[in-house]
């Protein structure tokens, strides 16, 4: 289970529990400082998600963050900016709590039907994963009609060899044509998060906790989605009914389609 915590007013993480458990001996997490991980509705002080059985020393009140003076006043973080702030000054909407500078904004959020954030995750609904499976969809095409142009004129300069060479051939353009795609998804991911079609719609793939996805996640991935294309696309489809909108193929790499 991974962590992330509030230091000097900015999130941080993630850690795993072995990891939360050495700073909270160490002293830099306090039984004020707020913490969360996934499933949590909201940021909590450690005291109230401690392990049960687990012994704190006394630590002193959080400091404020603009005045630098000491305050006992329970404090939660921003939805929108991620700062802390004391909950009497801030404006909460249904989990989430909001700073008054970012009250507009996220009032106007709701109303346009913004995507919001959600415990540090702002995960990408079904439609605009739709929009960057199109966009890929449309770039691979080119590409591929591009090989499959060379090798039709290959073919066709080829018409006096055997039948059984035309077949290597054909085999062996749509064997390029795997490894393109492969290539396309695998680098792209691994190295940017994000293909050129999610680029284009500021969305990135990344691991549970947010993290850079590694070559092989990614190289499994590219396989995985061929399950959720071969199950009549309800792979995809089940995306626009789950609460972190996970495809099949998330589900099975534990990955995340996040916006940047």
């Amino acid at each position: 289970m991974n962590w992330y915590y509030v230091e000097a007013g900015q999130q941080a993480g993630p850690v795993d529990d072995a990891q939360l458990s050495a700073l909270v001996q160490s002293g830099k997490i306090l039984a004020d400082t707020l913490v969360w991980r996934e499933g949590m509705a909201n940021w909590q002080p450690y005291r109230e998600v401690q392990p049960a059985g687990q012994v704190m020393t006394d630590a002193p009140p959080l400091i404020g963050l603009s005045s630098g003076t000491t305050t006992g006043a329970p404090e939660a973080v921003c939805a929108e900016c991620g700062n802390i702030f004391p909950i009497g000054d801030m404006v909460r909407f249904g989990g989430a709590h909001v700073c008054a500078n970012c009250k507009p904004i996220y009032v106007q959020k709701l109303s346009e039907g913004a995507p919001l954030q959600s415990g540090g995750l702002n995960y990408a609904g079904f439609w605009i994963r739709f929009a960057a499976v199109f966009l890929d969809g449309i770039i691979m095409w080119v590409v591929n009609m591009g090989v499959a142009l060379i090798g039709g004129l290959s073919l066709g300069q080829a018409v006096g060899i055997e039948p059984n060479s035309k077949i290597v051939l054909q085999l062996t353009l749509a064997l390029i044509q795997i490894l393109i795609g492969i290539t396309y998804e695998v680098v792209l991911i691994g190295k940017y998060g994000a293909t050129v079609g999610k680029m284009a719609c500021k969305i990135k793939v990344v691991t549970a906790e947010g993290g850079q996805v590694s070559y092989l996640r990614a190289f499994g991935r590219y396989f995985a989605k061929l399950l959720s294309a071969v199950t009549c696309l309800i792979g995809y489809i089940i995306a626009g009914f789950d609460d972190q909108k996970r495809a099949l193929h998330d589900r099975i790499c534990n990955t995340r389609v996040v916006y940047k």
